[in-house]
Protein backbone atom coordinates (compact mmCIF):
# COMPACT_ATOMS: atom_id res chain seq x y z
CA UNK A 1 0.00 0.00 0.00
CA UNK A 2 1.27 3.64 -0.72
CA UNK A 3 0.05 7.22 0.26
CA UNK A 4 0.61 10.30 -1.84
CA UNK A 5 2.82 12.92 -0.13
CA UNK A 6 1.35 16.35 0.24
CA UNK A 7 4.80 18.10 -2.10
CA UNK A 8 2.90 21.44 -1.74
CA UNK A 9 3.23 21.55 2.28
CA UNK A 10 6.29 19.47 2.55
CA UNK A 11 9.75 21.03 3.70
CA UNK A 12 11.47 19.94 0.60
CA UNK A 13 9.18 21.52 -2.10
CA UNK A 14 11.42 23.40 -3.72
CA UNK A 15 14.31 21.11 -3.53
CA UNK A 16 11.86 18.14 -5.24
CA UNK A 17 10.85 20.99 -8.39
CA UNK A 18 14.73 22.03 -8.19
CA UNK A 19 16.48 18.39 -8.45
CA UNK A 20 13.81 16.21 -10.33
CA UNK A 21 14.46 18.43 -13.67
CA UNK A 22 18.08 16.92 -13.94
CA UNK A 23 19.41 14.72 -16.53
CA UNK A 24 21.24 12.72 -13.67
CA UNK A 25 19.35 13.39 -9.83
CA UNK A 26 21.25 10.48 -8.15
CA UNK A 27 24.17 11.25 -5.61
CA UNK A 28 25.79 8.55 -4.13
CA UNK A 29 28.02 8.10 -1.10
CA UNK A 30 30.53 5.44 -0.14
CA UNK A 31 31.48 4.24 3.42
CA UNK A 32 33.17 1.11 5.06
CA UNK A 33 30.84 -0.92 8.00
CA UNK A 34 31.93 -2.60 10.27
CA UNK A 35 30.99 -6.43 10.39
CA UNK A 36 32.76 -8.26 12.64
CA UNK A 37 29.81 -8.90 15.00
CA UNK A 38 27.41 -9.23 11.86
CA UNK A 39 29.64 -11.83 10.37
CA UNK A 40 30.34 -14.11 13.87
CA UNK A 41 26.49 -13.55 13.88
CA UNK A 42 25.30 -14.89 10.66
CA UNK A 43 27.88 -17.98 11.60
CA UNK A 44 26.51 -18.37 14.67
CA UNK A 45 22.52 -18.83 13.31
CA UNK A 46 23.96 -20.54 10.11
CA UNK A 47 22.64 -18.16 8.07
CA UNK A 48 23.81 -17.05 4.85
CA UNK A 49 26.23 -13.54 5.85
CA UNK A 50 25.03 -12.14 2.24
CA UNK A 51 21.32 -12.36 3.35
CA UNK A 52 22.38 -11.06 6.96
CA UNK A 53 23.72 -8.32 5.92
CA UNK A 54 20.65 -7.43 3.29
CA UNK A 55 17.95 -8.25 5.82
CA UNK A 56 20.10 -5.90 8.14
CA UNK A 57 20.05 -3.42 5.18
CA UNK A 58 16.12 -3.75 4.38
CA UNK A 59 15.09 -3.30 7.83
CA UNK A 60 17.02 0.23 7.79
CA UNK A 61 15.50 0.99 4.62
CA UNK A 62 12.38 0.29 5.97
CA UNK A 63 12.76 2.49 9.05
CA UNK A 64 13.96 5.45 6.75
CA UNK A 65 10.78 7.00 5.59
CA UNK A 66 12.37 8.88 3.25
CA UNK A 67 13.98 5.97 1.56
CA UNK A 68 10.20 4.92 1.21
CA UNK A 69 9.10 7.83 -1.33
CA UNK A 70 8.97 6.89 -4.70
CA UNK A 71 8.05 10.03 -7.81
CA UNK A 72 5.10 8.53 -10.06
CA UNK A 73 4.18 10.83 -12.20
CA UNK A 74 5.53 13.88 -10.93
CA UNK A 75 3.84 13.08 -7.45
CA UNK A 76 5.69 11.38 -4.44
CA UNK A 77 4.03 8.44 -3.06
CA UNK A 78 5.03 7.05 0.44
CA UNK A 79 5.29 3.11 0.72
CA UNK A 80 4.20 0.91 3.21
CA UNK A 81 7.39 -1.69 2.68
CA UNK A 82 9.60 -1.37 0.26
CA UNK A 83 11.43 -4.99 -0.50
CA UNK A 84 14.66 -6.12 -1.36
CA UNK A 85 15.53 -6.61 -5.62
CA UNK A 86 18.87 -8.13 -5.32
CA UNK A 87 21.24 -9.23 -8.20
CA UNK A 88 21.71 -13.33 -7.70
CA UNK A 89 25.03 -14.65 -9.19
CA UNK A 90 24.93 -18.01 -11.04
CA UNK A 91 27.44 -20.68 -11.62
CA UNK A 92 28.13 -19.37 -15.41
CA UNK A 93 29.11 -15.69 -13.61
CA UNK A 94 25.85 -14.40 -15.05
CA UNK A 95 23.52 -12.87 -12.96
CA UNK A 96 19.18 -12.36 -12.55
CA UNK A 97 17.24 -9.80 -10.78
CA UNK A 98 15.33 -11.18 -7.86
CA UNK A 99 12.39 -9.86 -5.72
CA UNK A 100 12.69 -10.96 -2.19
CA UNK A 101 9.55 -9.79 0.26
CA UNK A 102 10.26 -7.73 3.30
CA UNK A 103 9.91 -9.74 6.53
CA UNK A 104 11.18 -8.30 10.14
CA UNK A 105 11.48 -11.26 10.91
CA UNK A 106 15.07 -12.62 9.42
CA UNK A 107 14.20 -16.15 9.91
CA UNK A 108 10.92 -15.54 7.22
CA UNK A 109 13.14 -13.30 5.39
CA UNK A 110 15.97 -15.79 5.07
CA UNK A 111 13.18 -18.49 4.29
CA UNK A 112 11.59 -16.23 1.51
CA UNK A 113 15.26 -15.62 -0.05
CA UNK A 114 16.34 -19.23 -0.34
CA UNK A 115 13.35 -19.69 -2.81
CA UNK A 116 13.79 -16.92 -4.66
CA UNK A 117 17.33 -17.35 -5.42
CA UNK A 118 16.69 -21.25 -6.29
CA UNK A 119 14.15 -19.77 -8.88
CA UNK A 120 17.22 -17.12 -10.25
CA UNK A 121 20.01 -19.15 -10.50
CA UNK A 122 17.50 -22.11 -12.08
CA UNK A 123 16.52 -19.15 -14.61
CA UNK A 124 18.32 -17.70 -17.27
CA UNK A 125 15.85 -14.71 -17.08
CA UNK A 126 17.67 -11.38 -15.94
CA UNK A 127 14.17 -9.57 -14.92
CA UNK A 128 12.20 -10.81 -11.71
CA UNK A 129 9.23 -12.18 -11.33
CA UNK A 130 7.95 -9.91 -9.39
CA UNK A 131 8.66 -6.14 -10.84
CA UNK A 132 7.30 -2.95 -8.61
CA UNK A 133 8.82 0.18 -7.29
CA UNK A 134 8.46 -0.37 -3.77
CA UNK A 135 12.16 -2.49 -3.88
CA UNK A 136 15.31 -1.52 -3.20
CA UNK A 137 17.72 -2.33 -6.13
CA UNK A 138 20.64 -4.14 -4.65
CA UNK A 139 24.01 -6.12 -5.84
CA UNK A 140 26.91 -7.70 -4.23
CA UNK A 141 30.41 -7.31 -5.89
CA UNK A 142 31.93 -9.93 -3.17
CA UNK A 143 34.73 -10.18 -5.26
CA UNK A 144 35.93 -5.96 -5.32
CA UNK A 145 37.42 -3.94 -2.20
CA UNK A 146 35.44 -0.86 -4.12
CA UNK A 147 36.05 3.03 -2.84
CA UNK A 148 33.34 4.34 -5.17
CA UNK A 149 30.78 3.51 -7.98
CA UNK A 150 28.59 3.95 -10.40
CA UNK A 151 25.54 2.61 -11.72
CA UNK A 152 24.11 1.63 -15.57
CA UNK A 153 21.60 4.05 -16.05
CA UNK A 154 18.38 4.39 -18.47
CA UNK A 155 17.68 8.24 -18.54
CA UNK A 156 14.48 7.81 -20.90
CA UNK A 157 12.85 5.41 -18.32
CA UNK A 158 11.81 7.66 -14.93
CA UNK A 159 13.78 6.15 -12.17
CA UNK A 160 13.59 7.66 -8.42
CA UNK A 161 14.78 3.98 -6.76
CA UNK A 162 17.26 4.05 -4.40
CA UNK A 163 20.36 1.67 -5.21
CA UNK A 164 22.67 -0.19 -3.24
CA UNK A 165 25.65 -2.16 -3.44
CA UNK A 166 27.58 -4.17 -1.13
CA UNK A 167 31.68 -4.86 -1.87
CA UNK A 168 34.13 -7.03 -0.86
CA UNK A 169 34.62 -8.14 2.84
CA UNK A 170 38.05 -7.74 4.40
CA UNK A 171 40.10 -7.94 7.41
CA UNK A 172 41.80 -4.88 9.13
CA UNK A 173 43.57 -5.58 12.16
CA UNK A 174 41.05 -7.34 14.34
CA UNK A 175 38.03 -5.76 12.45
CA UNK A 176 36.13 -7.27 9.42
CA UNK A 177 34.82 -4.45 6.97
CA UNK A 178 32.63 -4.07 4.28
CA UNK A 179 32.21 -1.60 2.02
CA UNK A 180 29.13 -0.15 1.53
CA UNK A 181 27.10 2.07 -1.28
CA UNK A 182 24.02 4.33 -1.56
CA UNK A 183 22.80 6.01 -4.57
CA UNK A 184 19.90 7.65 -4.16
CA UNK A 185 17.60 10.11 -6.21
CA UNK A 186 17.99 14.34 -4.91
CA UNK A 187 14.27 15.24 -5.36
CA UNK A 188 13.63 12.75 -2.65
CA UNK A 189 16.24 12.89 -0.08
CA UNK A 190 19.09 14.60 0.77
CA UNK A 191 22.55 13.71 2.57
CA UNK A 192 21.20 13.66 5.90
CA UNK A 193 18.42 11.20 5.25
CA UNK A 194 21.45 8.81 3.64
CA UNK A 195 23.40 9.38 6.90
CA UNK A 196 20.36 8.30 9.13
CA UNK A 197 20.06 5.11 7.16
CA UNK A 198 23.42 4.24 6.61
CA UNK A 199 23.78 4.91 10.91
CA UNK A 200 20.94 2.55 11.49
CA UNK A 201 22.32 -0.37 9.07
CA UNK A 202 25.73 0.03 11.30
CA UNK A 203 23.75 -0.20 14.57
CA UNK A 204 21.72 -2.72 13.43
CA UNK A 205 25.00 -4.68 12.20
CA UNK A 206 25.92 -4.05 16.11
CA UNK A 207 23.39 -5.79 17.06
Amino acid sequence: MKQKLDIENWARKEHFHFFKQFDEPYFGVTIEVDCTHAYKKAKEMDISFFLYYLHKSIVAVNQTESFRYRIENDEIFIYNEIHASATINRPNNTFGFSYIPYQEDINKFVEGAKIEINRVQNSNSLLPATNSENVIHYSSLPWIKFTALSHARNFKFQDSVPKISFGKLFDQGNKKLMPYSIHAHHALLDGYDVAQCLELFQELLFK
